[in-house]
């Protein structure tokens, strides 16, 4: 059972000050949580119900686990449903950034749907690292966990100031811009920098001095732009299949 101090804490941590604070934030759902049970993340306390605990007992040794009814799981998760489990996790220490490889740098990337999902798409094609300027969204909203099917559990997210984060930089930094050398003639290396801006400001001028190079999906029919997580894959593939 949930008592009313736990669905307290729960509540709070959907808010971005509490998180901070508490140095804590959520993981619902059964695919979320799963993924959590096989990643290196510190698990506080799990809120689950029976059926998920007799299911997965084998996982779940060491546990903080309370187990409570699915009634009690909708009414603490911010989830439009929640059958299964809400996890209380330490919120990890940020890593070093990469010298090699791809990373993602997103400039004030604010929606949290569209974080998760480049977070989500960033796994797939095997990108770790994801740089994000302080004003995008907080990677531990939980729109943002939901969004991403567990990938936040793969990809090492920094949140800088990028002008200070393309100080330390060497490797090429191309940037996608609605005017730009076509990805689809662009010669990528194999150390690289992707820069995405927001759908509204796109790429902000405080940072174009660091892009090598301007890119840019072409455009066959009359929409105005793409949706930038959408953006983001689309040039994620043709990086990689230039590649090899």
């Amino acid at each position: 059972m949930i008592s009313k101090n736990q669905l307290k804490q729960l509540r709070a941590l959907s808010q971005k000050k509490q998180r901070k604070l508490q140095n804590l934030f959520l993981v619902q759902g059964e695919k979320n949580v799963l993924e959590l049970l096989d990643s290196n993340l510190v698990i506080e306390q799990l809120f689950a119900t029976q059926i998920f605990c007799e299911k997965h007992a084998s996982r779940l040794t060491d546990l903080n686990i309370i187990t409570c009814e699915e009634e009690e799981l909708a009414k603490a998760s911010t989830l439009v449903s929640n059958n299964a489990a809400i996890a209380i996790v330490k919120t990890p220490k940020q890593g070093e950034s990469n010298s090699q490889g791809i990373s993602i740098v997103l400039d004030g990337v604010a929606d949290p749907g569209n974080l998760g999902t480049i977070i989500r798409v960033a796994d797939w094609y095997g990108i770790n690292e994801l740089i994000l300027s302080p004003d995008c969204a907080d990677p531990y909203n939980p729109k943002v966990i939901s969004a991403t099917m567990g990938s936040f559990t793969r990809v090492n997210i920094i949140q800088t100031e990028l002008t200070d984060y393309f100080s330390k930089q060497t490797r090429p930094v191309y940037g996608a811009y609605l005017g730009g050398e076509s990805i689809h003639s662009t010669q990528f290396e194999s150390d690289l920098i992707l820069v995405m801006g927001s759908e509204s400001h796109g790429i902000r001028e405080h940072i174009a001095s660091a892009i090598s190079k301007k890119i840019t999906i072409p455009a066959f029919g009359q929409a105005e732009s793409l949706n930038v997580a959408m953006a983001s894959g689309i040039i994620l593939d043709n990086i990689k299949r230039c590649q090899g």
